[in-house]
């Protein structure tokens, strides 16, 4: 019998966070079997796997999600908090609400008597205000530290309030530094407390689509639209999802994901446990990575015949479109930062406009990133490769090293270089399949030709680094590799 997945992604051979070298270095050596793992000796930041196992769930209805931790913890949570806002107004929502958060607030006293206590009055507030159809229950570095058993004591809430589904949720801070193990641990619990391995009727050409926060409903429109043309019907899950649709997973024919690190480690399990097959390709940015995105799961449903025709049909319907954004961006400099299967659509993309990629940011390379960087070479010869979980002190000594005319991902810190920025990690604007192409073709030429917002805040913003440091080797600080 195989052994299923720990949920932390260290777990599996190959995987790494801390490196930093050319493109064809670091595909050459991967080949070779050199990539070891290091660790940096400093870091400025690190995204936790808890705010990941939080933000994975944050918009299912009937909820409440309950972070056993200091109050510090669930700070990260506010740019979910703010797409389920942004969500529910696109959706037509009138009464916008937040999220139910309630956060136990471990103290010093917390950690020296235990929790638990405070777990039992969270739970009670919840159900008396919400009454609720699921409490999440978050674990946290703090709790993890002292011990709370959050799985015996989610056991004997479900004896108090019968009419209630508790599923803990195991994602201490400590146990993975690769964040994405945070969105297994959310799935694996839901499989263990919510689905229980219980096999369903399967619903012909029901689909699983597995959706983080950061799509936004425009992406969410047009990937329902595409698959509704070739038969398919969508269960679109977890994000503004509810506990029904979550119990008819099972139910499914086939699975796929819309971002490529978000449920991949889940939709191997649903094959191991309830015989679902699943596509796992690339995130559907630009046209030949929504073109592979769109075969894989047709492939699967023995669609291949119907996809190739529609494939054909939207070439014809935008080539002439993203030929005029073409001529607008071509031969463009351009520095990419984003999740991991964000970052190398959206690298694939700006082929698709003509533009030269420079450098790359992203959190985790393994042998999916290694398909996308081979490719990536073979069009790009060689750029720079940062594999950093938020170290923006990195990134802003290589955008100013490398001088890109425009920064494609999170533009935080790059717009106070006065670079022309443009957001691919938008859950509120569309940038994939067909028309996100376009839309995001457009924005990426409009920043292009309006750069004085960016340029003015260079002017008045210091960043909080040394002239010396811009003179640094980048990658200074990353060693240990053995």
């Amino acid at each position: 019998m195989a052994v299923q997945y720990s949920g932390v992604r260290e777990s599996k051979p190959g995987r790494l966070n801390d490196l930093g070298n050319s493109s064809s270095a670091i595909e050459n050596d991967f080949k070779k079997g050199c990539l070891k793992r290091a660790d940096r000796t400093f870091a400025q930041g690190l995204q936790c796997q808890q705010i990941n196992s939080m933000a994975a769930l944050m918009s299912l209805e009937d909820s409440v999600f309950v972070s056993h931790s200091p109050q510090g913890c669930v700070g990260c949570t506010i740019m979910a908090v703010d797409m389920f806002r942004v969500g529910q107004a696109h959706r037509g929502i009138k009464l916008i609400k937040n999220p139910r958060i309630i956060v136990t607030n471990l103290d010093q006293k917390s950690v020296v008597f235990g929790g638990e206590k405070k777990l039992h009055e969270a739970v009670q507030k919840a159900v008396a205000r919400y009454n609720p159809k699921l409490i999440f229950i978050y674990a946290s570095c703090a709790s993890g530290i002292i011990g709370d058993d959050i799985d015996a004591i989610a056991g004997d809430l479900a004896g108090e309030y019968p009419n209630t589904t508790f599923v803990p949720i195991h994602c201490e801070g400590f146990k993975s530094k690769i964040c994405a193990s945070g969105f297994d641990a959310a799935f694996l619990s839901i499989n263990k407390y919510i689905l229980k391995k219980e096999k369903k009727t399967t619903i012909p050409n029901l689909v699983n689509l597995f959706a983080p926060t950061t799509v936004s409903y425009a992406d969410q429109k047009e990937m329902e639209r595409m698959l509704s043309l070739i038969g398919i019907e969508v269960n679109y899950i977890p994000f503004y999802s509810s506990l029904e649709k979550i119990k008819k997973i099972p139910q499914a024919a086939a699975s796929t994901s819309i971002c490529k690190v978000f449920a991949d480690e889940f939709m191997k399990t649903l094959e191991e446990d309830y015989d679902i097959p699943y596509s796992h390709t690339v995130m559907p940015i630009g046209i030949r990575n929504t073109d592979k995105w769109y075969r894989g799961i047709a492939k699967v449903l023995g669609k291949e015949e119907e996809v190739e025709k529609i494939i054909a049909a939207e070439h014809k319907r935008i080539e002439g479109l993203v030929a005029k954004i073409r001529e607008k961006l071509e031969g463009k400099r351009v520095f990419i930062c984003g999740g991991t299967g964000r970052s190398f659509a959206a690298a694939a993309l700006i082929d698709d406009f003509g533009m030269k990629l420079v450098g790359l940011e992203t959190p985790t390379y393994d042998e999916d990133a290694q398909v996308d960087v081979e490719y990536l070479n073979g069009i790009h010869k060689d750029f720079v490769i940062d594999i950093a979980n938020m170290q923006p002190f990195e990134q802003v000594n290589l955008v100013k090293k490398l001088k890109p005319d425009a920064f494609i991902g999170v533009p935080d810190w790059a717009a106070k270089l006065g670079i022309p920025t443009t957001h691919v990690l938008d859950g509120k604007r569309p940038t994939m399949g067909y028309d996100g192409l376009l839309y995001l073709g457009n924005k990426i030429a409009d920043q292009l030709s309006n750069p004085g917002f960016n340029k003015k805040l260079a002017e008045h913003v210091k960043l909080p680094y040394k002239e010396s440091w811009y003179e640094s080797d980048a990658f200074k600080f990353i060693k240990g590799a053995n």
